[in-house]
């Protein structure tokens, strides 16, 4: 089931950047459906990769859509970010959120 719902969810997505009212609605609900339904790690997934695109426009409509995964699922998504390692100046492990993983 995960993989035919991956399959729909690799066939909605091309379609964030349409610009008609009813086929933007129609997608964010088909992403919110497939957020329940193959979980929020697996749309944090897809989202991630534009968040910080140069242009513009894709920025705003990856950052409309992981504002709507996180409305929907703040504590799923915790466990689920990228690790960001420690340098020179800055630490930004937090190892007590490891200890829960």
């Amino acid at each position: 089931c995960e993989d035919s719902l991956n399959h729909l969810l690799n066939y909605v997505w091309p379609n964030v950047f349409e610009t008609s009212p009813h086929v933007i609605q129609a997608v964010m609900g088909a992403l919110e459906g497939l957020r329940v339904a193959i979980g929020p790690c697996r749309m944090l997934q897809y989202c991630l990769q534009g968040l910080f695109h140069p242009a513009r426009k894709v920025r705003d409509v990856y950052w409309k859509i992981y504002n709507s995964i996180y409305i929907g699922s703040q504590d799923a998504l915790i466990a689920h970010y990228p690790h960001v390692y420690n340098d020179e100046k800055n630490p930004y492990l937090r190892y007590e959120l490891e200890y829960f993983l």
